[in-house]
């Protein structure tokens, strides 16, 4: 092969081992964001309606479990993708 230019193939890294802890790495940030924002506009209505804490104190433990089992769901996929 006349005017080709010889390539050197060479491996800077080599991944080893379950993917599935990078993956539940990369699941656990959108559920650690969504609990941030939960607890953060919660405490803001709360200051701006302290009359209305009852109600959004309830609606907030709502959403924090809908949160959790995205969480859960995080755990427990890798277990049953292999």
């Amino acid at each position: 092969m006349k005017g080709t230019i010889p390539v050197d193939t060479t491996i800077l890294a080599e991944v080893t081992g379950s993917l599935s802890t990078v993956g539940y790495g990369l699941a656990a940030i959108g559920p650690g964001v969504g609990l941030g924002i939960l607890f953060g506009k919660t405490i803001e209505g709360m200051a701006r309606q302290p009359e209305m804490s009852g109600q959004l104190r309830t609606t907030m433990f709502i959403g924090l479990a809908f949160i959790e089992v995205l969480a859960l769901l995080g755990i427990v996929t890798p277990f049953f993708l292999k």
